[in-house]
């Protein structure tokens, strides 16, 4: 059995890549090319770099403000810094902390540490000096490479040694300070034979989000899972030799795993170091990008944006829009389909458990706030404080068993499995169609009276009131009811809404026991840089109330 399993796995797999095009005849040069570059790493992330670069030659790979560079050269590239971190003091089973943004140097380091075989955590661009400093503890990290423009953050931190990456200048001359960076080690080792295959496959550390505790590294199955692509394929259209533009931060699993779909397809990605609504827009007309790679409050910014600033972009070439990272709010799917046709996706999942489930533009057309179905392969339980199944369309905690569980925490931590099903750590039900609909973080219910409330569900009710843009709630200490809640609502500009009209909103909506006894009308909610609110801010907040 174990074996039919995987020979339909390697079918399905095979005809997934077949339709976007990936699996096509090549040349004979070129074949050999990928067969050398095979042999030398195997089926590693290493290999996936050489192969890019023999296959798909001087096709652009990335596009960014510095200007373009093609797959052959990102794989030059790569071997040439590798060369240099060797000078650094890198090696084999070291761990390197990366802080960088979206741009070609992230990249290019995650495929030079590759071919060392050496380990990569990436940072939140968002960490302090403290948090930074404590991570690289954590991770016995022997190296920081950063852009410029966190030398402060790693002063505070008093990390040493540092590289650079993305520089105010071209970086290929040693500074002042001594600190080198990625394009002066490129520079000084652009020639030499290609390093030795690791023994071992580095890993590579993507750091939990860490908004209700300190983030913790984790660790995926494999570096470069076939399987993963494949899951996201069944549900996502991706095609091959298209350009897509991932606003979505690399440094997260989303970000990245759409990067190494770039390098299997043969994309051109197009790269920002900072979001900007109407700037997204932009790199799409002027790209003519099919697919845009993002977070949902990136989604929530572009539509938010007027509509006359919208209609000034041609973004007809657009064929998806993929995204993760953060619950939908309960309108925006429909609001942007409405601007954009129907073409949004939204993947529900984890870098511990994978992709657990995908919503399509005709699933989001019916439910909006849907996670979607599962791809094939991936079960989905829910299960009571008890560990047992609840009944259909009551709330559980959402456990999922599927081939991309990952290894575990890089502190000899893991989650919650029960009978082989991995806790996502949030809570969920699924309806009378099947779909998945996640109603929040399993430690953000509120006890309040003896009720269970879910946020996620008050939350999209306060949001639908037509001078609201974003509402976020939370539990406050009461010394009557045990917790009471708590809204912080972001009122839509020029639009006014005072406290008792949110109440009577809600209340008309919900239960009497889900109206928000607390209303706090904030500037703008806490985020993290994936776009998820920071909960335990605005439990500081609260706290103080």
């Amino acid at each position: 059995m174990p074996t039919l399993t995987r020979l339909t796995d390697s079918a399905r797999g095979a005809v997934a890549l077949a339709r976007t095009g990936v699996l096509r005849p090549e040349r004979p040069d070129r074949l050999w090319d990928m067969a050398r570059s095979v042999r030398h790493w195997g089926v590693t992330l290493a290999a996936a770099y050489s192969l890019a670069g023999a296959r798909y030659g001087d096709r652009i790979a990335i596009a960014d403000e510095r200007g373009s560079e093609s797959f052959a050269e990102l794989d030059h590239r790569t071997e040439a810094i590798a060369r240099g971190l060797i000078e650094t003091g890198v090696h084999a089973d070291d761990t390197v902390a990366v802080l960088c943004r979206n741009h070609r140097y992230i990249l290019e380091t995650a495929g030079a540490l590759a071919k060392l075989g050496a380990h990569a955590v990436y940072l939140n661009t968002g960490f302090s000096g403290p948090q930074l400093r404590a991570v690289m503890h954590k991770e016995r990290a022997i190296l920081l490479v950063h852009d410029e423009e966190f030398v402060d953050v790693a002063h505070d931190a008093g990390v040493e040694p540092r590289v650079l990456a993305w520089t105010d200048d071209d970086g290929d001359r040693p500074r002042p300070d001594g600190t080198r960076s990625l394009n002066e080690l490129a520079a000084r080792h652009a020639a030499g034979p290609a390093p030795t295959r690791p023994v071992h496959e580095g890993r590579t550390v993507i750091l939990t989000s860490g908004t209700t505790g300190a983030p913790k590294g984790a660790i995926p199955a494999r570096a470069v899972d076939p399987r993963a692509g494949v899951a996201l394929l069944e549900r996502i259209p991706y095609r091959a030799r298209e350009t897509m533009v991932i606003a979505a931060p690399c440094f997260h699993s989303w970000g990245m795993t759409n990067a190494m779909l770039g390098l299997l397809f043969g994309n051109t990605m197009v790269l920002e170091r900072h979001f900007d609504a109407e700037r997204t827009l932009a790199a799409i007309a002027s790209s003519h990008a099919q697919v845009l790679t993002a977070v949902p409050v990136m989604a929530r910014r572009i539509v938010d944006l007027p509509a006359e600033v919208r209609t000034q972009y041609d973004t007809s070439s657009l064929r998806v829009v993929a995204l993760s990272g953060s619950a939908l709010d309960g309108d925006l799917a429909p609001r942007f389909m409405d601007a954009f046709g129907d073409l949004l996706y939204n993947l529900y999942g984890s870098t511990e458990v994978g992709a657990v489930a995908v919503a399509t533009p005709a699933d989001l057309r019916v439910a909006p706030a849907t996670a979607g179905y599962p791809p094939r392969g991936t079960e989905i339980r829910l299960l009571d404080a008890d560990d047992h199944v609840v009944a259909p369309g009551e709330i559980g905690r959402i456990f999922v068993r599927g081939p991309l569980l990952f290894k575990g925490y890089t502190d000899g931590n893991v989650k919650i499995i029960v009978d082989g099903f991995m806790h996502t750590g949030d809570t969920g039900h699924i309806d009378a169609a099947g779909r998945l609909f996640v109603d929040g973080r399993d430690d953000d219910m509120i006890v309040s009276g003896g009720e269970n409330v879910f946020p996620r569900e008050v939350e999209d009710v306060i949001s639908a009131h037509p001078a609201v843009v974003e509402a976020a709630v939370v539990g406050v200490s009461d010394p009557e009811f045990g917790q009471r809640l708590k809204a912080f609502v972001v009122v839509s500009p020029g639009t006014a809404i005072d406290a008792d009209a949110v109440r009577d909103h809600v209340r008309d909506n919900l239960a009497r026991f889900k109206v928000p006894r607390d209303v706090e009308f904030v500037d703008a909610l806490p985020r993290n840089a994936t776009g998820k609110v920071v909960r335990r801010a605005l439990g500081n907040e609260a706290a103080e109330a």
